[in-house]
């Protein structure tokens, strides 16, 4: 299995847990000739089509900055890409963002209708807290796993991505602040991203000071990432980035450069990126994947 082209940029160590996630994934959902036949193709498509896997290395990477091995983080990198999956089918659909291109090629509804998305998004959505919940490789005690179960679930709802995407849906055609518009990104993009985070440091055992110091590089990261993203929908070339460029604008949703123009988004995430990464200078070395993905979060060009 190659490396996904989407994460081209990124060193060969991440690309090997690319990889890793990549077969973690196919193993992880249900086999495409299993009943209801239709519903798991649909489920697969979604999460097998390509992506950053950004998530899913983040679990590897900050359990990696604690010394843990990678076979105890399969679940939840796993995990937090299914949650991540469902957010993008669902985020697609007509009555949300309304688009018909994804990492691509075509959104989930479009190929499988719009009732057998939403029911695919549903059952990943399931599916992720299961895989936590059913892990028998994590070595972790009973107190870890729920609250790696809290973290991902909080990630998930009103205080989450869900409540992003409602003040997204919202703000369309507003003038948002600053910092209304970050508040918004913390929840839809920020909260699973911080949430990737945690669940490999608590799987490491890390201590509050850690997980403190990892919460801030991944606040940070998820800023930074939605930033470039709305960098590359004005710059971007949809065949390039993989969904429809200049989007955002044509539906008169706030970005960073709508907001406060291209050069001071570059500099906002500049700043971010330096934010993330003096977070995580106490791990020296450990710390070089959660660097290298602070960096890639910042300047990717899809």
């Amino acid at each position: 299995m190659n490396p996904n082209s989407e994460s081209a940029e990124l060193g060969p160590a991440l690309q090997a847990l690319i990889i890793r996630a990549e077969q973690a994934l196919d193993c992880s959902l249900p086999p495409a000739e299993q009943s209801p036949v239709e519903l798991h193709h649909a489920m697969r498509y979604a999460v097998l089509g390509g992506g950053k896997r950004l998530r899913p290395l983040l679990v590897y990477a900050a359990a990696h900055a604690l010394g843990t091995d990678k076979a105890a983080l399969d679940a939840a990198a796993c995990a937090v890409e299914l949650i991540h999956a469902y957010s993008l089918v669902h985020d697609d659909l007509p009555a949300m963002d309304d688009d018909a291109l994804r990492r691509g090629r075509p959104t989930c509804h479009i190929v499988y209708g719009e009732a057998m998305a939403i029911l695919a998004g549903d059952a990943l959505q399931a599916l992720a807290f299961e895989l936590l919940a059913n892990d028998t490789t994590q070595q972790v005690d009973t107190a870890t796993v729920v609250a790696m179960l809290h973290a991902l679930g909080r990630a998930c709802g009103a205080e989450g991505m869900a409540g992003g995407q409602a003040l997204d849906l919202t703000a369309v055609g507003r003038k948002l602040t600053l910092v209304e518009l970050e508040h918004m990104h913390a929840c839809k993009t920020g909260a699973l991203i911080r949430a990737s985070v945690q669940l490999g440091a608590l799987i490491a055992g890390a201590d509050a000071d850690t997980l403190d110091a990892l919460d801030r590089y991944a606040h940070a990261v998820g800023l930074a990432f939605q930033v470039r993203d709305d960098i590359l929908d004005v710059e971007g070339e949809s065949a390039v980035i993989g969904k429809t460029a200049g989007k955002d604008a044509a539906a008169d949703k706030p970005t960073f450069p709508s907001i406060i123009g291209v050069d001071s988004s570059r500099a906002r995430l500049t700043e971010l990126t330096e934010t993330a990464l003096a977070a995580i200078a106490s791990f020296g070395e450990q710390g070089s994947l959660l660097a290298e993905l602070a960096r890639y979060a910042a300047h990717r060009a899809h």
